[in-house]
């Protein structure tokens, strides 16, 4: 999927992480980040942009809405949130 490859040397993301913008901040500790990734097509070969839309557990309400954040897999937290916020990468 759209997961990074960036060592951990502060130039890019974690590896293992993912990058999207928050979509909605108004459930309290919990955003929706849509991460957005390209795809190609099985028969065409034309890359197609798709987005997955992630529930991610963010303890301390940082984020908020249009951020860009990191976000990482986690044990589930709820029956839809098993991503954590790891950090506000671009704040709005």
């Amino acid at each position: 999927m759209a997961q990074t490859t960036e060592t951990q040397t502060g130039r890019g993301p974690l590896v293992g992480t993912l990058v999207g913008v928050v979509t909605s901040d108004k459930r309290d500790k919990t955003r929706s980040v849509d991460v957005n990734y390209s795809d190609k097509h099985a028969k065409y070969g034309k890359y197609l942009r798709r987005s997955t839309r992630y529930q991610v557990h963010d303890e301390n309400n940082i984020a908020k809405l249009g951020d860009t954040v990191e976000i990482a897999a986690c044990r589930p937290m709820s029956k839809t949130k098993t991503f954590r916020l790891v950090k506000v990468v671009n704040a709005k």
